[in-house]
């Protein structure tokens, strides 16, 4: 039985999340459907590198799954024509050995956040970036940022909901940049809390609107305390954009 490793880009919009979810259209859940297919109706788990939220975006995403025909080079090809025409594509597959796991093999996943800081509506962006009207000090925002890299508790930006054992996580790196009226926020770990991403940007787009001080984000992740955060963003702007493997 052939394990095949694949690459994955899709627009989240249409979809609740990457997880299967009985009677909801899914990431994991489509992906699934097409394979089932491609393996003349055998049943077939896509097991993520990361489970994104509703609306939320990839353009690297990394999953693996098992077949029972071996359909060598054209599994991508297969998938994209049984996945037409849902906004996702199988950008590479390749075999892999039986000991890859898209999820546990991962030494480190990589996040980006779009914000067009501007008035005007969005237009061709619209449900791919956060449209903030407000000035924006990127330049702020970026120093408070760096307060978060390190091992931390990271309660604060944690969801309510989040099922992971432990709220302690180790961010490697975070920026945020400005390029015109985009403002980019990027950062990478081995793992992310559910929902942290977007409470770490909501709460930086405080401090870059002006409404808090630079050091604000430091007290507010010390006080382990998820009633401290910032209003949570919202899912548009985020893209997984790539995991790592050694």
């Amino acid at each position: 039985m052939p394990r095949y490793r694949l690459l994955i880009e899709y627009n989240g919009g249409p979809f609740q999340g990457w997880q299967r979810l009985p009677g909801l259209p899914t990431v994991q859940g489509t992906l699934e459907e097409a394979a089932t297919k491609l393996d003349d109706g055998a049943p077939v788990e896509v097991f993520g590198a990361g489970r994104t939220d509703s609306g939320v975006h990839a353009t690297g995403q990394v999953a693996h799954m098992d077949l029972q025909i071996d359909r060598g080079h054209k599994v991508a090809d297969a998938m994209n024509f049984h996945l037409r025409p849902h906004p996702i594509a199988i950008l590479k597959a390749e075999e892999v050995d039986d000991e890859f796991s898209a999820r546990f093999s991962a030494t480190e996943r990589h996040y980006r956040f779009i914000i067009v800081n501007r008035r005007a509506d969005l237009t061709l962006e619209r449900g791919l970036a956060w449209r903030v009207p407000s000035a924006l000090d990127a330049d702020k925002m970026h120093e408070a940022a760096q307060h978060l890299v390190g091992t931390h508790d990271f309660t604060t930006f944690r969801d309510t909901d989040c099922q992971a054992n432990s709220p302690l996580r180790t961010l490697n790196a975070i920026s945020v940049s400005r390029y015109g009226d985009r403002v980019e926020l990027t950062c990478r770990a081995q793992s992310f809390l559910h929902r942290q991403v977007r409470s770490m940007v909501g709460s930086l787009v405080e401090v870059g609107r002006g409404r808090r001080p630079v050091q604000w984000i430091k007290q507010i992740l010390e006080a382990a305390d998820r009633t401290k955060c910032g209003p949570i963003s919202p899912p548009d702007g985020l893209y997984l954009e790539k995991v790592d493997y050694e």
